[in-house]
Formats: structure tokens, sequence, C-alpha cells
């Protein structure tokens, strides 16, 4: 009879700008390590296959789903939740800000993995085009339709950061 031997691995990476360790089963995902070890509730579990976005997390400042992605990868790297968005008040950050400005979180279940994703795109510096900013944000799955006040949100916040009046609605 074959015995199955459970492995497990020491990591230590950097979370929302903390350097932290923990020791996982080789087999867990980093949606996994980051809800039950460090209690970073805004990752959640959707489909678990990489399909719907609202587990995303940035690892050194790319959007990834973490459901795919083995906790052991994390060596070494940067990630940041959106508990690590906020500021050192516990003050909303612009994306998150526009979110509510914008009408742009119904449920809210798929929210902190669009602003991760968000952040990243606001990251690069670049000015997307309404077109570019839907192919960027095609990754997340929102079952409440608010994808054009998501859009607007991030729109918004891209121009606000560039300095450039944000152009009128056609």
């Amino acid at each position: 009879m074959e015995k199955h031997v459970m492995q497990y691995k020491t990591v230590h990476f950097s979370l929302n700008g903390k350097n932290v360790e923990r020791t996982v089963d080789v087999r867990a995902s980093l949606t996994d390590m980051l809800r039950n070890d460090f209690r970073m509730t805004s990752v959640k579990k959707g489909c678990e296959v990489g399909e719907c976005g609202a587990c995303n997390v940035l690892i050194d400042g790319e959007a990834f789903n973490s459901c795919i992605y083995l906790a052991v990868w994390a060596e070494g790297k940067a990630i940041r939740t959106l508990e690590g968005l906020l500021g050192p008040n516990g003050e909303l950050s612009d994306i998150q800000q526009a979110f509510v400005d914008e009408a742009a979180i119904q449920c809210g279940f798929c929210s902190p993995g669009f602003m991760l994703t968000a952040v990243e795109i606001l990251e690069s510096g670049k000015e997307y085009t309404d077109d570019e900013l839907r192919k960027l944000l095609s990754g997340h799955l929102c079952r409440c339709t608010g994808y054009e006040n998501i859009l607007r949100a991030v729109k918004k916040t891209m121009y606000r950061r560039l300095g450039k009046p944000m152009p009128e609605e056609s």
C-alpha cells in the first residue's frame, strides 16, 4: 500500500510591504495561504480555475489569479492585496474611492480583483483607450454587470493620475 507523504516548505515574501514567512503544503494555492494564514479576506475564492479574477493579487506589480498560483512560488516576491491599498489611517486609495464614486460596486465580490488589476494598469503610467481598458479588464467576471461603472472608475483615476482632464462621455 502506497503511503501518502505531505511535503511542506517555508516561504519568505513581502505581503503588503511587510516581510513575512509561512510554512505551507507545497500543493497549497496562494489564495488558500493568503486567506487561511494571513486572513486576507479580499482575496476571494470564485471559480478556482483562473477564469473569474476574484482572487487577483499583485505579485511584483503584476496581476495574477492567485487560485492557480502555488503558495511556494511566492518565495522572494512582493505580494499586494486589496488590504495593502489602504492608507496608514485606513483611508481609501484613489482607485477604491473611484469605485465608490462611480457606483462600480454592486455585490462587491469581484471588486477587489478588479481594483488590483486597475492598480497594475494605473501604475504603468500609460494612457489607454476605452477598448484597451476593456481588454485589460476582461479577465474578470462580474455577475452584477457593473462593467461600465468599473470602466469609468478606472478611466477617471487614470486621467487624474496623468494630470489630464477626463474626456467628455460620447
